[in-house]
């Protein structure tokens, strides 16, 4: 698979000041960006180059072409 072409997933926010975390690829995972979602607001994002891996922190609902996921906190 392209790296620079990965899958989409889409974050909706269940509540006010859901963190979406994007972790690096590499040989040192680290944070490389993060955004903050209020209740409602939903964020698409892509698995890339840079992107290997997304931490989400809060209540939301996460939806891929694997399926869906609701966070439990």
């Amino acid at each position: 698979m392209d790296q620079t072409q990965g899958d989409y997933f889409i974050i909706k926010a269940k509540e006010n000041g859901v963190h979406v975390i994007g972790l690096t690829r590499g040989h040192d995972t680290r944070f490389h960006h993060t955004e903050k979602l209020d209740k409602g607001e939903v964020m698409i994002a892509q698995f890339t180059e840079h992107t290997s891996a997304v931490k989400v922190r809060g209540k939301a609902l996460i939806m891929t072409k694997f399926g869906n996921i609701e966070t439990e906190q």
